[in-house]
């Protein structure tokens, strides 16, 4: 190896080192966007993409909105979701009886006997989030708008059995949350009643 080779390595491998210093020493003074956990938290957890979770109707929080029709299940390209319809009713046949006998009354040919209504909702709805790549084309092909994704920060498993996810579950494990009453008070904190309260 000559001198000259010697000097351009060396020049090189000083280079290299000072070009490294100086991105050190520009994220070393400017200020700190990271925080120490669990001591602290950030305050941007909605902006947090985790797996995706059912979303209850309006009026009854234990029920998804999904209609279990499995557009999610099949545009997922990683087929990580299991949807399970609920059974279908057969459908009366064509030469039934024009009368029909229901809870002891007959329904006459030109009444007609209200069809039970029936719940769409999925009976199993299952999450293999080990194999998820969070490409959200389950959230985009849903017709109903019943999935999204969740601000589940803190999932942590040991396995991957850990991470196959009851959504239904989850679902009504929330909606159980929410709506559980709250705790009583105590009796030294609570408010005395009209009945309660002594004479004056």
């Amino acid at each position: 190896m000559s001198v000259s080779n010697s000097f351009k390595d060396a020049w090189n491998y000083a280079k290299s080192l000072l070009i490294g210093l100086g991105v050190t020493g520009k994220n070393f003074v400017k200020p700190t966007i990271t925080v120490v956990y669990p001591w602290q938290q950030v305050d941007n957890l909605s902006t947090f993409r985790g797996h995706v979770e059912l979303i209850p109707k309006d009026d009854d929080l234990f029920t998804p909105r999904c209609v279990a029709c499995g557009a999610c299940a099949d545009a997922c390209p990683s087929h990580c979701l299991t949807v399970v319809a609920p059974p279908k009713t057969p459908k009366p046949k064509a030469d039934a009886p024009a009368a029909a006998l229901v809870e002891g009354r007959v329904i006459p040919k030109t009444e007609k006997a209200a069809a039970p209504e029936k719940s769409r909702a999925p009976v199993q709805f299952f999450l293999d989030y080990s194999l998820c790549s969070l490409c959200g084309q389950c959230e985009r092909v849903c017709p109903a708008k019943s999935l999204r994704f969740s601000n589940n920060v803190y999932l942590t498993g040991s396995s991957r059995e850990d991470f196959k996810i009851d959504l239904l579950a989850r679902m009504k494990s929330q909606a159980a949350g929410q709506s559980a009453p709250s705790r009583p008070k105590s009796p030294a904190t609570a408010p005395v009643s009209e009945k309660e309260k002594e004479p004056a």
